[in-house]
């Protein structure tokens, strides 16, 4: 059961593997793109291309499809990136184990933002956790762990790209071990849990009063999705969105909290902390990415 594209490697491990796979379980086709054409999940073109079924509830709760579900009888679910909450109906359905392959260090980082949060908040680490699922969020006992370092230019695309590939290897050992019996369990701490929620476009807005050492993260953090943005006044006296995108540099000089500063052809906006952050790439409403210092010949700014 999943639908982002981080799932696809472990999928694709699946298809490779010895175990008989029975198919594939993800979100329906959605409209996309400025003509909203109806378009599959990328994982479903690759269950497609290997003849095996596909099924595309709406809810996944609904009585037809647990039915249906049902009638397969699988040993093993796995869960990635689906994107639905899960029924306990559902979840009693395999014989052996439901799991579920998340990608931070549980019980760090529960939900939907679980990549995005660890860059952002600074860890130097973080990785994928298989666990079993239970009816509360991201909450079920351990089976194993991987860890992957993050690096001061990681960005939320980057992580997410090595964690995807990280994830066939942990998850067929994890398999190994439940058909096996020799798979253990460990519970999570609940005092130690922390929740990422799920992000909006809006979210990427830059709150200038925090310090330059924490927006860096936030920008790195929030590449691609859901980008980094600050609202702007042009010379027309127009509010305008002007994209930011890594990587940026950090001073600690400080200047008013908010305000676009030019010198030496480099934009500066000053931030908390008494620390200043200078962009290198921006993109303007209604225009493509350029960098900062092209941005800037045009005297944008009211």
């Amino acid at each position: 059961m999943g639908t982002g594209d981080i799932a696809i490697p472990a999928f694709q491990s699946l298809i490779d593997s010895e175990y008989n796979l029975l198919g594939l379980v993800t979100q329906p086709d959605k409209p996309v793109g400025r003509k909203q054409l109806l378009t599959p999940p990328k994982i479903k073109e690759l269950a497609l291309q290997h003849d095996l079924p596909v099924w595309q509830p709406e809810k996944a709760k609904s009585k037809a499809f647990l039915t249906e579900l049902e009638a397969l009888a699988p040993d093993i679910i796995i869960v990635m990136a689906y994107g639905q909450i899960l029924t306990q109906r559902l979840i009693d359905i395999p014989t052996n184990a439901i799991i579920n392959v998340h990608a931070s260090l549980l019980p760090l980082y529960r939900g939907a933002s679980c990549i995005q949060g660890p860059i952002a908040d600074g860890h130097d680490q973080t990785g994928v956790t298989i666990m079993h699922v239970v009816k509360a969020l991201d909450a079920g006992d351990i089976i194993l762990q991987r860890t992957t370092p993050i690096s001061p230019e990681d960005t939320g695309g980057s992580v997410h790209d090595r964690l995807a590939e990280q994830t066939p290897d942990a998850l067929l050992e994890a398999l190994a071990q439940l058909s096996s019996g020799t798979a253990t369990r460990t519970p999570q701490i609940e005092e130690d849990s922390t929740y990422a929620p799920k992000l909006l476009r809006n979210d990427g807005e830059l709150d200038f009063s925090r310090s330059a050492t924490e927006l860096e993260r936030l920008i790195r953090a929030y590449h691609p999705w859901p980008g980094t943005f600050f609202p702007y006044t042009d010379k027309k006296g127009k509010t305008k969105r002007l994209k930011v995108f890594p990587p940026v540099s950090v001073h600690s000089t400080s200047h008013p909290i908010g305000q676009p500063l030019i010198e030496d052809n480099k934009l500066l906006i000053g931030c908390g902390d008494n620390s200043t952050l200078e962009l290198t790439l921006v993109q303007p409403e209604g225009s493509k990415a350029m960098p900062a210092s092209d941005f800037l010949k045009g005297n944008p700014f009211g």
